[in-house]
């Protein structure tokens, strides 16, 4: 019998969640053969990515190894380099080797990137919070510059150092700026040098209430909560520019700040971009089906998809979207490759959302009903660690929440070197271990120079003293 090729390239929420399903899939029918190709070799859930990032969960909490969660299809853990979709073909690399992986059935989850509108020096310069990489890198670098603005040679350079910059109102914009204020409020008391009213955390964005995605009423509270706890919020703004320390906006201020965070901006994945895909909005235009038009055995869910909503517009690129689209796409690849006549159109009406400012605060909208506060905050715990993958995932942040509620964040800064740090280091220790050789080496040689002179020295003396003599006259 003739294997069934399903191809998956991206392992976020849609191509995970369409793994999950069609695994289910391949205990009934041996010839199915499914990839699942990504970048990373877990499944990261990136709701919860400003909370390491303010230190309240720990980054092995929110991964989960896909070879855990996915028993019986294949895992490629690599880069794509091309997909050759006239010849159903996917080119991959890892480890200085390429591949071609061939495909019956295609499902495109790629995600999107970021968008910089290439402004001056911004992304050179700013952080970002995509990956897990981004939050312990904006972690570490609260951490370091508490540090040099404690020292007394930063008297008069604590401004930048403590002045904290988000770029997007939006809730990943709210939620990081949310976490990152309350830790760094409660890590600053442990630096004598400085006090609460040295830090600084500004919100730009350019509507006129933050969180649009939820109602103005909620949008509001959340601004009051957030400026009576020491938020500037700057509305009807962008950042223009970013450099020698300095970040410019569209109204004209010019704030001296050394971190801008970046969450105002998405863009087409590259590889979607080149494809000769019909498209809207720079996402793959699929129907109701997630089928691509005109392209028969190709699919597309998550943020590189666009999706129509049949009640006016398009569904909108999150995550509890994604893995619903996903489910509904492994069905109805499945139905493809098995001959079903009927598909199942993707349809999906939104519970709601939520949003947490922190300090045990959140906004949510349920059903259509507006929360806030704590219980907002206990709706927004409560929803995503039942979403979390796993039950040993689940009990780990349950265990990390409880744990937070009794004692202090944690504000040791860890990172690791760069391959060419190490390279450095290990060059720059072999160079001094030689010199450290050659130094011994010419102690040795000084000393048995000095041991030689001073036995020449020995037979001169005593081949100078009386009786000695070797001739003499005789009477």
């Amino acid at each position: 019998m003739t294997n069934k090729r399903i191809l998956i390239l991206g392992g976020g929420f849609g191509g995970l969640y369409a793994a999950l399903r069609l695994e289910k899939l391949m205990a009934q029918r041996p010839e199915l053969e499914v990839t699942l190709v990504t970048r990373e070799n877990y499944f990261l859930f990136t709701p919860m990515l400003p909370e390491v990032a303010a230190g309240d969960l720990e980054l092995n909490t929110i991964v989960n190894p896909l070879r855990k969660l996915l028993k019986r299809l294949k895992t490629f853990v690599g880069t794509i380099e091309a997909i050759d979709l006239q010849g159903q073909q996917v080119a991959v690399s890892h480890g200085g080797h390429s591949h071609d992986l061939p495909y019956d059935q295609l499902i495109l989850a790629l995600g999107e990137g970021t968008n910089f509108f290439n402004l001056p020096g911004v992304e050179a310069s700013c952080l970002t919070v995509k990956t897990l990489g981004d939050a312990v890198a904006i972690r570490n670098q609260l951490i370091t510059h508490l540090e040099e603005a404690n020292s007394e040679c930063a008297a008069g350079k604590r401004q930048p150092l403590l002045t904290f910059i988000v770029a997007g109102g939006g809730f990943a914009g709210v939620e990081t700026l949310g976490g990152i204020n309350d830790f760094m409020r409660e890590a600053i008391r442990f630096y004598p040098s400085l006090r609460p009213e040295y830090l600084r955390f500004i919100l730009v964005t350019p509507d006129e209430v933050i969180l649009p995605e939820l109602n103005r009423k909620l949008g509001l509270y959340a601004q009051r909560k957030l400026a009576a706890r020491g938020v500037e919020i700057i509305t009807h703004a962008k950042v223009t520019a970013m450099g020698d320390g300095v970040v410019e906006l569209t109204n004209g201020d010019k704030i001296l700040a050394n971190t801008l965070i970046w969450t105002a901006g998405t863009a087409p994945n590259p590889l979607i971009t080149g494809l000769p895909l019909p498209k809207r909005n720079g996402r793959i235009a699929v129907d109701e089906c997630l089928a691509v038009e005109g392209w028969p055995g190709v699919w597309a869910v998550g943020d590189c998809a666009s999706v129509c909503n049949p009640a006016g517009g398009f569904y909108p690129p999150t995550a509890q979207h994604a893995l619903r689209e996903g489910n509904i796409v492994a069905r109805n690849v499945a139905a493809t490759l098995y001959g079903r006549p009927k598909r199942k159109p993707f349809r999906y009406t939104s519970l709601g959302q939520l949003a947490a400012i922190g300090r045990r605060t959140g906004v949510a909208n349920i059903l259509g009903l507006n929360f806030s506060g704590f219980i907002a905050w206990w709706l927004w715990r409560t929803v995503y660690l039942s979403k979390l993958p796993r039950l040993e995932k689940k009990v780990r942040v349950a265990m990390d929440w409880t744990l937070d509620l009794c004692f202090t964040k944690d504000f040791a800064c860890v990172t690791t070197p760069s391959r060419a740090d190490r390279r450095a280091t290990l060059l720059s220790s072999l160079e001094t271990e030689q010199a450290a050789m050659r130094a011994v080496k010419d102690i040795v040689l000084t000393r048995a120079e000095f041991s030689g002179l001073s036995r020449m020295q020995q037979m001169i003396k005593h081949s100078n003293l009386p009786g000695n003599s070797s001739s003499g006259d005789s009477d």
